[in-house]
């Protein structure tokens, strides 16, 4: 069985095309949408990779980053960061909180895919 891919978003044609392109290249595609309990299903699916938005109902994906980075099961689990909001304050507030990788929305499906194998190779 492929590698697994928990998917926090919360925008349904994101979620939609997101889950295609792996799951086309043989990943398994999990998806969540709101921060409130984002920590409990990372810790209970345990996921090769997260794909975290940024701006999520309940809580915010860097809270969510910092809380995975506290907690030993999820320290060194990596996080692909996505956000609308890519201005470089954005980009430094995720590398503090312990990001493996950011990416400004709209991606290509190529740069999403690229950074996903190269996050976790096979």
């Amino acid at each position: 069985m492929g590698k697994s891919v928990l998917l926090i978003e919360d925008e349904p044609n994101i979620i939609e095309a997101i889950s295609f392109i792996l799951s086309r290249d043989g990943w398994a595609v999990a998806t969540h949408s709101n921060g409130h309990d984002a920590v409990d299903v990372v810790q209970a699916r345990q996921p090769d990779l997260i794909i975290l938005d940024v701006m999520l109902p309940g809580k915010s994906g860097y809270d969510i980053l910092r809380e995975l980075r506290d907690l030993a099961g999820t320290r060194d689990l990596p996080v692909l960061m996505l956000t609308a909001r890519g201005q470089v304050k954005d980009r430094e507030m995720a590398e503090r909180a312990g990001v493996s990788r950011f990416m400004t929305k709209p991606f290509s499906n190529a740069e999403v895919l690229a950074a996903v194998r190269d996050l976790v190779p096979r």
